[in-house]
């Protein structure tokens, strides 16, 4: 385990087993070493193509937190499947009682006196499972490529940049537009409804109208009869 006096991190390096063009994570275990709380801060030289669920976070006294950390679906391999991104993971102590809400760039700001603990981690392409099958005489199991460690540690953490947590946030939006979209189709259908239902009481209406229009035509033949009937009736008499 990597060893740091507020926090342990398991493993020491981030693993991907890579496939083009698909969508690859792994996880990391951090471990509360202290009896105080710890803030905590993930940082990548590539912060666009990695998210990582959740990038800040408080680990409580002599407990543990799983980190996920996603790497965005590559459309090309690295020469010899070897790779130069790399994390860091910063580690402060926090007041008693700390939430994340309560963490802010000023935590982590050591020019401000704060005692920031810094755990570089690398970046190593594994190949993914393969099925068994035979093995060649003189050859060696379980060898993988991976990444040349040619700097002995030495890297400016000027380099590295905060990492989005856009992976849970994407998963909101998508759920906050599904709702939306619910909700218009419940409106647009209550807008239908009410459509056909006011398109049969004009109908309805016309028919009601039409009826009293034949009433009253029917009503004007028979009077126009009984004025005649009366008229000749009196002409008969004179």
């Amino acid at each position: 385990m990597n060893s740091g006096e507020f926090l342990g991190i398991e493993p020491q390096e981030l693993k991907f087993p890579f496939e083009l063009k698909k969508q690859i994570s792994c996880s990391l275990q951090l471990s509360n070493k202290t009896d105080n709380y710890v803030a905590f801060k993930v940082k990548t030289t590539n912060p666009k193509k990695y998210c990582v669920r959740p990038n800040t976070g408080i680990v409580l006294p002599r407990s543990t937190c799983d980190v996920i950390v996603t790497m965005q679906a590559q459309r090309e391999a690295p020469p010899d499947m070897q790779c130069k991104d790399k994390f860091l993971l910063q580690s402060v102590i926090a007041s008693p009682g700390a939430t994340p809400k309560d963490i802010n760039p000023e935590v982590f700001n050591k020019e401000s006196g704060n005692l920031v603990e810094e755990c570089k981690l690398r970046v190593v392409y594994v190949s993914p499972p393969q099925p068994p099958s035979p093995v060649p005489e003189g050859s060696e199991e379980g060898s993988s490529p991976r990444a040349s460690i040619s700097d002995n540690g030495n890297f400016n953490t000027s380099e590295f940049a905060a990492v989005s947590g856009a992976y849970s946030e994407s998963q909101d939006k998508s759920s906050e537009a599904k709702a939306l979209i619910s909700k218009l189709t419940e409106e647009k259908i209550l807008a239908i409804q009410q459509s056909t239902k006011l398109r049969q009481e004009l109908d309805l209406l016309r028919r009601e109208a039409n009826k009293n229009r034949s009433g009253v035509s029917f009503l004007y033949v028979v009077l126009v009869g009984l004025l005649g009937i009366l008229l000749g009736y009196l002409l008969r008499k004179t």
